[in-house]
């Protein structure tokens, strides 16, 4: 049986190509102002905090061996982290895809007759639009982070992995807030302004009542350690703490790339993530639970392992290195194109540079959006600078364009006949000397000018996003002539 593709789930077919969402997105002037504040804070705060670390790169070069190491028997880690999670006392489910790990979790909370749930922020609960098919089957999801709770009553999309409301601004918030916590819980208070204790304590109170009634929760998890079955959840708010501990019965759905080998492993990527992440030297809020105890915590807990095009991505020996991901979302803070555009452009909820080369993997490249995907960079390699693991984007973003490259071989597109025809030119000497002679009389016949500006189609597409120079009025051959190689 093949390696299983990440569906392109319906929220995000049809979308056009990454710059046609970027062009709308640039025209947000004050989502531009939002995220160029935020992710310059961030970056700040990161690079102070790694600079205290004298043996950084040397965390850095651990945290990718560990990573490697799990990749190359990621199947005996992960047999070997359900044993001792049942051991245990907790029950592990396997899902394929998205909708058998929907399936799994629907029935699960189905089983406990209830109809609404508790969640903390999941990235592979996100991925495979757990909160769509559960609020289909009549079941409410409630996000409890601050950001997605944000993000659902405001019926937006997240744009960051850490900050998924990065483009909103306060004022936005507090009207979200006015507007909606009343239809769906405890309403925000009449006189809250867009002070943040104030949206900050609306949302706490909003979500008390949730919290307490709950009878089941859902979670992803940071890592997942094969010796011991332990589950580890990092949070900034305390509402993972309370949807870890409160509930009767826990379900985490968890990707299969989350597994480290030892416990002794995790004291890395304790110091590597939250610096990475939040800019902090410790995490506030750290979580970990092995099955449940008696007494205390949940009482029936639930593991569900989903696959969702992570087995294809691990069978690319080049591309697997994105598995190592640990969504810290470093590279995202100091991309230049994500900083301009924002997340929504990328077509999935794994934006910035890591989504431009996980997204293409998981999903395939059969859509528009995911074909423009790996062309959403400006290749300066600042990405893999930062990342905590030592993903190579940049490498993986060139394999992807000769992916798409590749997959396009022999179309009759206005792009392969212009290099077929420039590769007629270039065959034969005379003909680029003929070639030559003409751009560089069309470079006299423009006299001053610095660029073209917009050209007619079928060139209007290019021309459209880039400055085209205007021709050179002398080739180096006629400069070497004229000069006889500078000596005149």
């Amino acid at each position: 049986m093949s390696a299983p593709l990440a569906k392109t789930t319906p929220t995000f077919v049809g979308m056009p190509k990454f710059p046609a969402m970027a062009k709308d997105a640039l025209a947000n002037t004050q989502q531009r102002r939002n995220l160029l504040h935020a992710t310059h804070t961030i970056r700040a705060k990161r690079a102070s905090v790694v600079e205290e670390v004298p043996q950084w790169e040397a965390l850095r070069l651990n945290g990718a061996d560990v990573k490697d190491e799990v990749l190359a028997n990621l199947d005996s880690y992960l047999l070997q982290f359900e044993e001792k999670l049942t051991e245990r006392g907790a029950t592990v489910h396997w899902a394929r895809d998205a909708e058998e790990a929907n399936r799994i979790v629907l029935d699960l909370v189905r089983a406990e007759g209830v109809d609404e749930v508790v969640k903390v922020k999941s990235m592979a609960t996100q991925e495979i639009e757990l909160n769509e098919a559960l609020e289909a089957a009549g079941i409410h999801a409630w996000e409890t982070d601050l950001a997605e709770l944000i993000i659902q009553l405001g019926h937006d999309r997240p744009s960051h992995i850490l900050v998924p409301a990065i483009h909103r601004g306060r004022a936005e918030i507090r009207q979200i807030f006015r507007q909606e916590m009343g239809k769906v819980g405890r309403p925000a208070p009449e006189d809250m302004t867009d002070a943040p204790r104030e949206l900050a304590e609306a949302a706490r109170l909003h979500l008390r009542e949730k919290f307490l009634r709950a009878k089941v929760a859902i979670s992803g998890a940071n890592f997942a350690i094969a010796d011991t079955g332990t589950l580890v959840v990092l949070e900034s708010e305390g509402n993972g703490r309370m949807c870890l501990t409160l509930p009767e019965t826990l379900i985490s759905v968890v990707g299969i790339e989350k597994v480290l080998p030892t416990w002794e492993d995790l004291g890395t990527f304790m110091q590597l993530l939250p610096r990475s992440s939040t800019g902090e030297r410790m995490n506030p809020y750290t979580t970990m639970w092995t099955g449940p105890a008696e007494g205390d915590g949940p009482q029936n807990v639930h593991v569900v392992l989903i696959d969702n095009g992570r087995t294809r991505v691990l069978a690319d020996e080049v591309g697997r290195q994105t598995l190592r991901c640990i969504r810290c979302s470093a590279c995202l803070n100091v991309c230049p194109v994500y900083e301009r555009v924002g997340g929504h452009a990328y077509g999935s909820v794994y934006p910035g540079p890591i989504g431009a080369v996980l997204t293409p993997q998981l999903r395939g490249t059969s859509s528009a959006i995911d074909q423009s995907l790996p062309y959403a960079s400006s290749l300066c390699g600042a990405c893999f600078e930062v990342c905590p693991v030592r993903i190579d984007i940049p490498r993986l973003l060139v394999k992807l364009r000769t992916q798409v490259v590749d997959e396009h071989r022999g179309h009759n597109s206005v792009e392969s006949r212009t290099m077929q025809a420039a590769a007629w030119m270039f065959a034969d000497s005379r003909r680029l000397a003929k070639a030559q002679k003409a751009s560089t009389l069309g470079g006299k016949l423009l006299g001053r000018r610095t660029a073209l500006g917009a050209l007619p189609w079928p060139a209007s597409s290019w021309s459209s996003a880039r400055d085209v120079p205007v021709p050179p009025k002398e080739t180096f051959r006629q400069w070497w002539d004229r000069t006889g190689g500078g000596q005149a």
